[in-house]
């Protein structure tokens, strides 16, 4: 009984290897019998029929975007699909699964990709190529591709602009009475972004558009497929980085308005930080930009910005200019009050030496500027009437008129502005329409 059963199953196993060789031996016959007579120079239906070419994309990893050189980079796994009548063949198998090296001895179709800046296949660690043909004659082919393509870029509204990056690839050689490209799932299911293989820290994939379109040139009419992926900015780096920090800036400038005039070097060393503080916001805002001829929605808002805190320096400079000029003319009040007293102290004065002189004329200053702080013309400054010196211009001292008109002009014009700003660039929409071939 062991022998028998031993004999069965080595009887099984010849069976299984044997019909394993014929198998083989059949696949064999019929790759050479494909191979015999066909010349890979020629295009299927050469002479006769157009060449349809079925594609489809499916992009294994987006990103990143570079706005300094418009340009992106993907990574993708490329499909194309057409008929030879050539290869077509009968045996036990409906499909041949076969490597790379079959791609070089049949006819492929010569696709590139025209706004490619550089494009690399993949090699490791063999040719990353897909190769199977049907019983009917239908070829597939399937590349893993990473393609670095231009992406002409308008940025007027940066940053919250939105952007149509094309990738367009056709036949080099062959017109469109030769060789015409389709979708091969139409124009919806053809490009599939998987969530995942999204990788941008600027912007969202919000889609994509397909389109097929003719590319004319003094050579002829060349089918051109046409994908533009939709690419809509991330606000939230540029409002940490730039925004806040320009809201800040303007508030602080409009702070000295509410410090008193006398305080000079305060409010003057206030505003100048402030116009350089906005200088370099600025420059920094910009380096991350190609140096575009154009006006950014953020050099608006800078440039406004940037007036409003050079405003508020410029501010300061009237309410001094003012206030000298106030303390100018009390000086010269002051002086006919005093010129009757000097007259009748003519010998007096004559006697005595320069030093005296000065401090009785210091003295009756005081004296007077206290006399009209009570009769309620004129209140001099506390320090003044503590009897501390006087200072050089004495109507720096309080609160200026205009600063009190700046305390709510200012903030409300700016506050205005922002809600203007904020409403026209957020409302409208910012994504680039897709654009014709060139």
């Amino acid at each position: 009984m062991a022998v028998l059963l031993a004999f069965l199953c080595l009887i099984g196993v010849c069976n299984v290897f044997g019909n394993q060789r014929v198998y083989s031996d059949n696949i064999t016959r019929i790759l050479d019998r494909l191979l015999e007579g066909y010349d890979n120079r020629l295009r299927p239906g050469s002479g006769g029929t157009v060449t349809e070419v079925k594609t489809d994309i499916f992009v294994t990893s987006f990103g990143p975007v570079s706005d300094v050189e418009m340009e992106y980079t993907m990574d993708m796994f490329f499909r194309q699909m057409w008929v030879d009548e050539r290869l077509k063949f009968e045996g036990p198998i409906e499909i041949l699964r076969l490597n790379n090296r079959m791609v070089d001895k049949i006819w492929t179709p010569d696709t590139f990709f025209r706004n490619s800046k550089k494009s690399l296949a993949h090699n490791m660690t063999t040719p990353n190529k897909l190769f199977r043909i049907m019983q009917n004659g239908t070829v597939l082919y399937t590349m893993r591709l990473t393609i670095r393509a231009e992406c002409p870029m308008k940025l007027m509204d940066f940053p919250m602009d939105g952007h149509a990056c094309p990738l367009k690839f056709g036949s080099y050689a062959y017109t469109n009475r030769e060789i015409i490209y389709t979708w091969r799932k139409g124009l919806q299911l053809s490009v599939d972004v998987p969530k995942e293989s999204s990788s941008l820290l600027q912007y969202d994939l919000v889609g994509q558009t397909l389109s097929s379109e003719t590319f004319k040139i003094n050579t002829g009419h060349y089918s051109v497929q046409v994908v533009h992926f939709l690419l809509q900015r991330k606000l939230g780096y540029y409002l940490i980085q730039t925004y806040i920090p320009l809201i800040m800036v303007v508030v602080l400038s409009q702070v000295p308005f509410w410090i008193n005039k006398e305080s000079v070097p305060a409010r003057t060393v206030a505003g100048v930080t402030t116009v350089l503080t906005m200088t370099t916001l600025s420059i920094s805002a910009r380096q991350s930009l190609p140096k575009v001829s154009y006006a950014t929605a953020m050099d608006w808002f800078i440039a406004v910005c940037f007036a409003f805190v050079a405003s508020a320096l410029i501010e300061f400079a009237a309410v001094n200019y003012c206030a000298t000029l106030e303390a100018n003319r009390w000086k010269r009040r002051i002086s006919r009050v005093s010129v009757p007293d000097t007259a009748t102290q003519g010998s007096d004065d004559e006697a005595t030496s320069p030093q005296s002189d000065s401090s009785d004329h210091t003295s009756g200053l005081k004296k007077r500027l206290n006399s009209l702080s009570h009769d309620g013309t004129y209140r001099a400054p506390i320090f003044l009437q503590q009897g501390s010196a006087v200072p050089p211009n004495m109507m720096l001292a309080g609160t200026s008129p205009i600063d009190k008109y700046a305390r709510i002009l200012f903030p409300m014009a700016f506050g205005v502005f922002n809600l203007v700003y904020w409403f026209i660039y957020l409302s409208k929409d910012n994504m680039e329409k897709a654009r014709e071939i060139d």
